[in-house]
């Protein structure tokens, strides 16, 4: 897909999500669907060749890869985790070509009536609603006014997938990077959601597929979304600036950037960076698969391992879009351009509170005994 998605990118852009061609290649190519378990299209793949399938992306275009780490683990989650009813509703109904999108911070409330929930909420930053059929929603059940608890301090969160016509949008969508994505506000007021297109957010109880993803939740697999994005950026930048250097010359100097031993010193530090950054990653995550796959437990330190390197992941390779955009000198601002759009993209892609500081500390606190688990991780 890499041609027809660098040839539109400035249309996304100006769209302010996907263009058309790119959406329905996504599906003739099957990528839309691939991440699935079989009974929903999908191919069920290992975590390595998720994180391979992100960063290539991603390395294509930033809102691309925005929309990889959105609506396929999406598609993920509600394949994986809806009951029967709701798996036949969503994917067997549409013989699997269903594209779903939003935010499951549990930003609503769900009224336990009958059946179900009356839901009522607003979401912001719905990444692919755009072309979604579904949209995803997190919420707090409420039963006679008050919340659910699970256990001691942790109140029950659940995801409910809407018909897009049930909900509201509100656009919102005006923003520095990832314009292409359509990351659109919405909301809704007292609709009804069956219980069986609800899932519970930190569920690892897979309806179906057999992938360890599919035993370890949605939260590392976002998270290894997120290190990927991150990761595919920087190295397209990268690579960018080292195309570049071999006819680049900065005024008031006469050699090529090429040739310059500071920036010699500092492609070979940063691509250096990127790579360990990388290994990490696929060290973190394929450790857990691999746990899974042998039939152990899925620990708080092996959680906390994959969501510290997706942190340490997006540091660096914000380091290293830093140091290429710098280099790049006037040519990365050169609006339209694969750098500065670039640029823009993971500024924007890395303010997500999932790849925070916080995440980085909670994970700290496992591995010093402090707490025995943080159930967000």
């Amino acid at each position: 897909m890499r041609d027809l998605v660098r040839s539109e990118a400035a249309e996304s852009e100006r769209l302010r999500t996907l263009s058309a061609p790119i959406v329905e290649e996504m599906w003739a190519s099957g990528l839309m669907s691939a991440f699935n378990p079989v009974a929903a299209g999908g191919v069920e793949p290992s975590l390595a060749e998720m994180i391979e399938t992100w960063i290539e992306m991603a390395w294509q275009d930033g809102s691309f890869g925005w929309i990889g780490i959105a609506n396929l683990p999406s598609a993920f989650a509600a394949a994986t985790y809806l009951p029967d009813e709701g798996f036949a509703e969503l994917f067997t109904r549409n013989d699997n070509r269903v594209a779903i999108g939003g935010q499951y911070f549990p930003n609503g409330q769900g009224v336990v009536v009958d059946g179900g929930y009356r839901l009522s909420g607003a979401w912001n930053f719905g990444s692919g609603t755009a072309h979604s059929a579904y949209i995803g929603a997190g919420f707090f059940p409420m039963d006679n006014g008050e919340m659910r608890w699970v256990s001691e301090g942790i109140p029950e969160m659940r995801v409910a997938f809407l018909p897009r016509e049930q909900v509201t949008f509100t656009d919102g969508w005006y923003v520095q990077g990832l314009k292409g994505t359509g990351s659109y506000d919405y909301n809704v007021t007292d609709v009804f959601v069956p219980e069986y297109r609800t899932m519970p957010l930190f569920t690892r109880e897979p309806f179906r597929g057999t992938s360890a993803a599919s035993r370890m939740g949605l939260m590392p697999v976002t998270a290894a979304g997120h290190a990927s994005f991150a990761l595919g950026v920087a190295k397209s930048m990268l690579d960018d600036v080292e195309e570049l250097a071999a006819t680049k010359v900065r005024m008031s100097d006469m050699a090529t950037l090429a040739s310059r031993p500071t920036f010699q010193k500092g492609l070979a530090h940063h691509v250096a960076a990127w790579r360990a950054a990388r290994l990490l990653v696929f060290d973190a995550f394929t450790a857990a698969e691999a746990a899974l796959d042998a039939g152990d437990e899925l620990t708080p330190r092996l959680r906390a391992d994959m969501r510290v390197a997706a942190v340490y992941a997006t540091d660096t390779a914000r380091a290293c879009a830093e140091w290429a955009h710098l280099a790049a000198g006037t040519t990365s601002i050169r609006e339209g351009s694969r750098l500065e759009r670039a640029f823009r993209d993971i500024y924007t892609g890395t303010q997500h509170a999932f790849i925070s500081e916080k995440v980085a500390m909670d994970a700290a606190q496992i591995w010093l005994g402090i707490a025995e688990d943080h159930f967000g991780l």
